[in-house]
């Protein structure tokens, strides 16, 4: 990973999008910082399309669609994109699962559940499970006693051995059955909402996360970005960010931006 600051004047003043995580990427301590809302902002105003890729759940997602500066996110790990045409007053909703599929897999994951939770002691279903319509997500950081990475991936082995992917963010690990990821739906959203393929446009692209379950995203883009938290997973990162920031979580976001938005600038 090499520093931002080096970052080549002219890989800035290409970027028309920035994709990025949200927990411990976008937040700081649990919360949004004015810096981090500001420069979701100050990107759209410029120009730059802002898509959020996240596990967080279906219900936030709505609420994050039609409330922030943002261009459409990806949610539960790939599982939906939502966007939100303002002047249209309309949500458009993407599901990689009928309607059908995502019921019978959500029982499934019920059972899962209580195995899970027997099997390593102080986790807890995440408090934004209700909120969910296709995945679990395994709290073992954000609301009970922080555990090691060594018992989340314990999850993640239980996830895989009842049949389900499962990754692990900086707080929660999630679970799904289902042939998908976050990078996927990411190429399905820019593809029907912006008419753009992804393979053709991601030097156009940054991304922007802080964890293992951006593993993906960091391997596909060329210009992917790690705030400064992500060294805390060290050897858990098979393929880096390209780049990191000086400054953690949404502090971090803002140095991105600020160097997006300085690029545009003319000389």
């Amino acid at each position: 990973m090499r520093p931002l600051k080096q970052i080549p004047a002219e890989i800035p003043a290409r970027i028309d999008t920035v994709m990025t995580d949200i927990d411990d990427t976008l937040t700081s301590n649990g919360q949004i910082p004015a810096a981090a809302f500001s420069a979701m902002e100050r990107l759209q105003a410029a120009g730059v399309r802002v898509i959020p890729v996240t596990g967080r759940p279906a219900g936030w997602c709505d609420h994050i669609a039609r409330m922030w500066p943002v261009d459409g996110i990806v949610g539960e790990n790939g599982a939906f994109f939502f966007h939100y045409r303002r002047k249209a007053h309309k949500m458009i909703r993407r599901y990689r699962e009928s309607a059908a599929v995502r019921r019978q897999n959500r029982e499934r994951l019920s059972v899962l559940a209580r195995e899970i939770l027997a099997a390593v002691p102080g986790t807890a279903i995440a408090a934004d499970q209700a909120y969910r319509e296709t995945d679990l997500a395994i709290d073992y950081r954000e609301d009970v006693p922080p555990l090691t990475l060594l018992e989340a991936e314990k999850i993640v082995q239980l996830f895989v051995a009842a049949g389900a992917r499962a990754k692990i963010s900086s707080i929660h690990v999630n679970g799904w059955f289902g042939n998908y990821d976050k990078l996927s739906m990411a190429r399905i959203l820019l593809q029907e909402v912006f008419a753009l393929d992804l393979d053709e446009h991601k030097n156009r692209v940054v991304f922007a996360g802080d964890s293992p379950n951006d593993i993906p995203m960091f391997k596909f883009f060329p210009q992917s970005v790690g705030v400064a938290n992500i060294r805390e997973f060290g050897d858990q990162l098979s393929t880096p960010p390209t780049w990191v920031t000086q400054r953690p979580g949404g502090y971090g976001f803002a140095e991105l931006a600020e160097t997006i938005l300085r690029g545009k600038k003319p000389a």
